[in-house]
């Protein structure tokens, strides 16, 4: 620790020992606890101590409006989105039941949003004319081994007929050649005409390739009995002539093993304006647990997550274009683990950090690197220490943005792993020879960490816990700051509520910075009590807004086009020493590749400044941001809303 920690440390240690003296003397274990409570709440409340660490608070909502908040964006109407989709909970996707809410955090109003689909596990993104793109979700919840009574699995449908695809709906039935189950698909399938292949040298007809199409069926019957233990060609029951020729399924393995979660392909842009969700065309793709990433051109890339049967999307990639409202494929194959960590580079290029939350092997796409979408090249990036723990990890793109570094913190083993990583680790993208080295270390090993950039150039690193999805009672109740560069970080106050799984955090206009979820999996230290879902909002703020009073800023454009400038007014412009533009959040299982801190030059004449927003459009996507000026006592302001078209 920096020697302002240490004193911190140590003047802690002193007031703890001090109180356990005095109280050594009282007649109970009762008197004790409410003494030391007391006197802890007297210390982290006095002036003093919020100026150098900071303070916690938790939002009080109205039981009706408690959510299980799985994702939360920042609305450039200074609102926050808080979606819950069915909230990891079985009977509100049996019921159909989701949930969005709009929270106003200054008028601290909560409004309840009709919610279209179950948007639990969605992929989300600032747009450029505000809204939001959320694009995946759930089909189907997972079924653990032990819960599995019908027999199932994947089907691959085959159509040889070159001449016309063919649909076939839900409930048909396969009967294999060899075994004699029947299994009836659960959804229905077009299945694509087969392709004609012709010698390219002389062009002689050679074959039909197939027609393929992929669904999910299960056995008509409970029971262990109806399970296949190997590949069986499958006919359909219904077809008949040439149809019953050139159609036929193929399925391996048809048994009681676990089943994961399957995806939508749905798509929506909420709009902050009018407060609801607008169905766009709908990903090529099923995706649950997807990443979206914003391109310099506007488009959005989405990538990776689980399909409509629950198999991890076998590398394939698409774009959305928010003028055509479609989708379309990138032409080549690229495969990543569930909701990676993929950023914009100032080259155009993807810096994938290896951070990722979830599911697929462990030896496929894993490896952190720069990837050239138009080229499908991939260069690896050395040096990552904990490189097997990077499952849950957190990745956050240190300010300034210009300077491409970034900061990878914590993570864990692959699945359910009981291993956590303390490092953080950074990397200069401006290298000639990039290369990742160790920052400071956390005090512990860290799962599901939350990291926020603030108007300061500090990020706040919080919450997480030792082991998955909290067990064993292992929630992380620390924070800390860190300045890039600082070789060491700064413990500040300690959150008032365990964060892990499903868990997230968000900058607020004015400064703040909001958490919310967490989702244990057991609610004891001896894992055997269920755990229930994290509701409660938490809101830190931190020790710049305990110091002198907020610079004002007003007036000046609502938008600067690249290039462009601005002018604003404050009463403070002498003292002020930062301009920041900084990307509002979309946040979800430790993912949140949207928020970044853009330096921007400035003058100042007056009480006027005026700002200059760099050319490149890979720095400065389009869109809403929070400007941001911090004066010479690292204070920032108020942010004041800007877009950039």
């Amino acid at each position: 620790m920096n020697d302002r920690a240490g004193r911190r440390r140590a003047r802690r240690l002193a007031i703890g020992t001090a109180v356990v003296i005095a109280l050594a003397g009282m007649n109970g274990p009762w008197l004790y606890r409410v003494g030391t409570e007391k006197y802890h709440q007297y210390q982290i409340n006095k002036p003093e101590y919020k100026a150098e660490n900071g303070k916690w608070e938790i939002v009080d909502f109205p039981e009706e409006y408690r959510l299980n908040t799985i994702h939360a964006a920042l609305l450039h109407t200074g609102k926050v989105l808080l979606i819950a989709g069915s909230g990891n909970n079985q009977d509100n996707f049996d019921a159909k039941k989701y949930d969005t809410r709009i929270w106003d955090p200054v008028k601290g109003t909560i409004k309840k949003v009709p919610t279209p689909n179950d948007l639990f596990c969605t992929g989300h993104t600032q747009l450029s004319n505000g809204n939001l793109l959320i694009a995946g979700g759930t089909k189907r919840y997972e079924k653990l081994k032990g819960d599995v009574t019908k027999a199932g699995g994947l089907m691959i449908v085959h159509n040889e007929n070159p001449d016309e695809p063919i649909t076939l709906p839900a409930g048909t039935k396969f009967t294999g050649k060899e075994n004699g189950k029947t299994f009836v698909s659960k959804d229905p399938v077009l299945v694509p005409r087969a392709k004609k292949v012709f010698d390219k040298a002389t062009g002689e007809f050679l074959r039909n390739d197939p027609g393929l199409g992929r669904i999910y069926v299960e056995a008509q019957k409970k029971g262990a009995k109806y399970e296949t233990g190997t590949q069986d060609n499958y006919r359909i029951q219904g077809l008949s002539g040439a149809d019953a020729r050139n159609t036929y399924g193929i399925a391996q393995k048809l048994a009681l093993d676990k089943k994961d979660f399957q995806g939508i392909r749905d798509a929506y842009e909420f709009d902050p304006v009018a407060e609801k969700y607008i169905k766009v065309d709908p990903m090529h793709e099923a995706r649950w647990y997807p990443t979206l990433t914003t391109l310099g051109n506007g488009k959005i890339l989405s990538v990776s997550g689980l399909d409509d049967i629950g198999q991890l999307v076998p590398g394939k990639n698409e774009v959305y274009d928010p003028k055509t409202k479609k989708w379309t494929y990138l032409q080549k194959l690229r495969q990543f683990p569930t909701y990676p960590a993929l950023f914009p580079l100032e080259n155009g290029k993807i810096f994938y950090s290896g951070s990722n939350a979830g599911y697929g092997p462990d030896n496929v796409g894993r490896e952190p690197g720069i990837w050239d979408v138009d080229t499908n090249k991939f260069s690896k990036l050395p040096g990552l220490s904990d490189s097997k723990l990077m499952e849950t990890s957190g990745t956050v793109l240190l300010p300034p943005a210009q300077d491409e570094k970034y900061m990878v913190v914590g993570g864990g083993g692959v699945g359910e792993s009981k291993e956590s990583s303390e490092k953080t680790r950074i990397i200069d993208l401006n290298d000639d020879a990039p290369k990742f080295v160790d920052g400071p270390s956390l005090e512990k090993g860290t799962r599901y960490p939350q990291a926020s950039v603030l108007p300061d150039d500090s990020v706040l690193l919080s919450g997480g816990s030792e082991d998955y999805r909290g067990r064993g009672d292992s929630n992380i109740l620390q924070a800390h700051l860190y300045r890039p560069g600082a070789s060491e970080l700064d413990r500040v106050a300690d959150p008032l509520v365990g964060r892990n799984y499903h868990s997230g955090s968000i900058l607020l206009p004015d400064g703040r910075v909001m958490f919310f979820g967490s989702d244990s999996l057991y609610a004891d230290a001896a894992n055997t009590k269920p755990g229930e879902f994290e509701q409660r909002i938490e809101i830190y703020t931190p020790p710049y807004l305990y110091r002198d009073a907020q610079p004002s800023l007003s007036g000046g454009p609502q938008t600067i086009k690249r290039g462009g400038t601005g002018t604003f007014t404050s009463q403070h412009a002498s003292s002020i020493e930062n301009v920041r533009l900084i990307r509002p959040s979309a946040s979800t299982h430790v993912t949140d590749v949207d928020q970044r801190s853009v330096k921007l030059d400035f003058k100042k004449s007056g009480d006027k400044i005026t700002v200059d927003v760099p050319t490149n459009r890979n720095l400065v996507p389009s869109g809403w941001y929070m400007l941001f000026v911090t004066d010479d006592q690292g204070t920032p302001s108020k942010a004041q809303w800007v877009r950039v078209p």
